[in-house]
């Protein structure tokens, strides 16, 4: 018996072994770890110990849409999300994204971009909340990430408001108070979607993602009205803002003659080479971003202690 053990031992030795070697074998591509107050990271025991003393939640509304071809398509929901962790690492507020899909049918134009209608995201998004307020949440900090999202988002805060028992804010009125400016660039050209500023951004956000060698400068064609908006455009004059972007960057179905592909020969909806940006410029922007949210948190607080007193 012995010397069938000493004859087997090899065999048991390459089946353990093998067995150890299988076990430790994780996936090659899994670099994410976990984040605080995150909530796909988050397990039901620390969802109901968060809810001890918090019951704040920020969403983030972005979109899956062309970014030229140096940024990813899903650079505003990433960003988005980016943005709210990092506020979330301050203050005990549960981060929540719903979907990553926004508002963008003026990007179709461009592959890879995906546009649902207003009324499919709001939908999800109220439905959302209205499961989030059932476990005990009850303020909503709802951050819009996308620029063709933000009648979408205006309406979203209205509607939970209006029709739930909890309580919203836009993000972007919510910190306007508390927003240090910072001092970016001058630009004597128009630079917009996917331009140095969101390129900036993305550059401290998500620096792996960013392709920078790819970017070049756009060539834009605008309509002859719009054309000769720009420089009034570019020195920042309210009405003709309102107006440019009212026109410009909207479906090729509107006959505008103003989608990123009819107006971009890259998908950049600005001159400006993306190559100027910096993630120094992009972590100023963040970080008075971050203190100006944490400074909101923290007095809306402060007023909801009051009210319970």
């Amino acid at each position: 018996m012995s010397n069938l053990i000493t004859k087997s031992a090899p065999l048991v030795v390459i089946m353990i072994f093998g067995l150890v070697s299988v076990g430790a074998q994780t996936n090659p591509l899994w670099a994410e770890r976990k984040v605080k107050n995150y909530l796909p990271h988050m397990t039901v025991p620390e969802v109901q110990d968060f809810l001890k003393y918090s019951d704040m939640v920020i969403i983030p509304i972005g979109a899956l849409e062309q970014h030229g071809a140096h940024l990813p398509i899903g650079t505003d929901i990433i960003n988005g999300i980016e943005r709210c962790k990092l506020i979330a690492q301050e203050r005990d507020v549960l981060v929540s994204p719903i979907m990553m899909v926004g508002q963008s049918p003026y990007h179709m134009g461009f592959a890879g971009t995906i546009s649902l209608s207003a009324h499919l995201i709001l939908q999800v998004h109220m439905e959302a909340v209205e499961s989030l307020i059932a476990h005990g949440f009850n303020r909503f900090i709802i951050m819009n990430a996308h620029g063709g999202n933000r009648a979408i988002s205006t309406l979203l805060v209205d509607q939970i408001n209006q029709t739930t028992a909890g309580v919203a804010v836009s993000f972007s009125q919510a910190i306007q108070p508390y927003l240090q400016p910072v001092s970016a660039p001058q630009s004597d050209v128009l630079d917009r979607h996917a331009g140095t500023g969101e390129t900036s951004n993305s550059l401290y956000l998500m620096p792996g993602l960013v392709q920078l060698e790819m970017a070049e400068s756009a060539k834009l064609t605008l309509p002859s009205h719009l054309e000769k908006m720009l420089p009034e455009v570019i020195k920042e004059e309210p009405t003709a803002k309102l107006l440019f972007l009212a026109e410009g960057l909207k479906a090729k179905e509107t006959g505008k003659s103003t989608s990123s592909a009819e107006m971009s020969s890259t998908g950049v909806w600005g001159e400006r080479s993306p190559k100027e940006s910096s993630a120094a410029r992009g972590k100023a922007s963040t970080d008075a971003m971050v203190a100006a949210a944490i400074q909101f948190i923290d007095r809306w607080n402060e007023l909801v202690d009051k009210k319970g007193e």
